[in-house]
C-alpha cells in the first residue's frame, strides 16, 4: 500500500475496524484480522494505535461522534412548538437506528467491553456526558425559543431521554416491533415535554 499521512492511515484503520467488528463482533476483532481487513502489516496497526484497546477506544469515539452529529445538526426550533421539536429530534435519531442498526449494535457491544477496561470505560463515560451536555443545551435552547423555563434540570432530562432511547434500541435490535416502538417514542416525547413544562411525569407526580 502506498504511503499515506498518519492521520489518514488512522482514519482508514478505524473504518476498517468498524466494518470488521460490525460483521464479526468485538471478540473477533484481533489486531491481525483488522490489519488484514485493510491490507496493511500488523505492525502498522500497532504503530498507529499501540494496542487493540486503543483502537477500540478510537472506534467508540468515531461511532459516538457520528451519533452526536445528528444531535448537533438539529435546528432550533426543529418544529412548530416545543413538543413537535423534541419529536423531530427523536424521529431523526430513531431513523439512524433503522438505517444503521449494526453500528448501534456495535457501539452497545463495545460499551459493554469498556466496562471491564478502566481506560476504555473513561472514554465511553466522557462521550456519554458529552451527549448529555449537547442534548441538554438543545432542550434549553428549544424551551427558550418558545418562552418556556424548564421546571427540571435539563441534564437530568437528557439522561432520562437517552436511558429510555437506549432501552428501546436494544429492544429493536433483539425483537423489533414497529408499532410498539412508535408508541414508546411518543411516550418518551410526552415525558420530556411534561418534565420541562410542568416538572411532572405522565402520572402527574411532581419530580424532585
Amino acid at each position: 500500500m502506498a504511503h499515506v499521512p498518519a492521520a489518514e492511515r488512522r482514519e482508514q484503520l478505524v473504518r476498517a475496524a468498524i466494518e470488521l467488528l460490525m460483521r464479526s463482533g468485538p471478540a473477533a476483532g484481533s489486531t491481525r484480522a483488522i490489519a488484514k481487513e485493510l491490507g496493511v502489516p500488523q505492525a502498522t496497526l500497532h504503530y498507529v494505535f499501540g494496542s487493540k484497546e486503543e483502537l477500540y477506544r478510537a472506534v467508540i469515539v468515531q461511532l459516538t461522534d457520528e451519533f452526536l452529529g445528528y444531535v448537533r445538526a438539529v435546528e432550533v426550533p426543529a418544529g412548530t412548538d416545543f413538543e413537535d421539536s423534541i419529536a423531530t429530534l427523536t424521529a431523526r435519531l430513531w431513523q439512524t437506528v433503522l438505517d444503521q442498526p449494526r453500528k448501534h449494535q456495535l457501539l452497545g457491544e463495545l460499551e459493554m467491553v469498556a466496562l471491564r477496561s478502566p481506560q476504555m470505560r473513561e472514554i465511553t463515560a466522557d462521550h456519554r456526558l458529552e451527549i448529555d451536555r449537547i442534548t441538554s443545551a438543545l432542550i434549553d435552547d428549544t424551551a427558550t425559543h418558545f418562552g418556556i423555563v424548564p421546571k427540571v434540570d435539563t441534564i437530568r432530562i437528557a439522561r432520562f431521554y437517552f436511558a429510555a432511547l437506549d432501552g428501546l434500541i436494544n429492544q429493536h435490535l433483539t425483537a423489533p416491533s414497529p408499532d410498539v416502538e412508535e408508541w414508546c417514542l411518543a411516550r418518551i416525547v410526552d415525558n420530556v415535554r411534561l418534565m420541562v413544562v410542568s416538572g411532572a411525569d405522565t402520572t402527574g407526580r411532581p419530580l424532585a
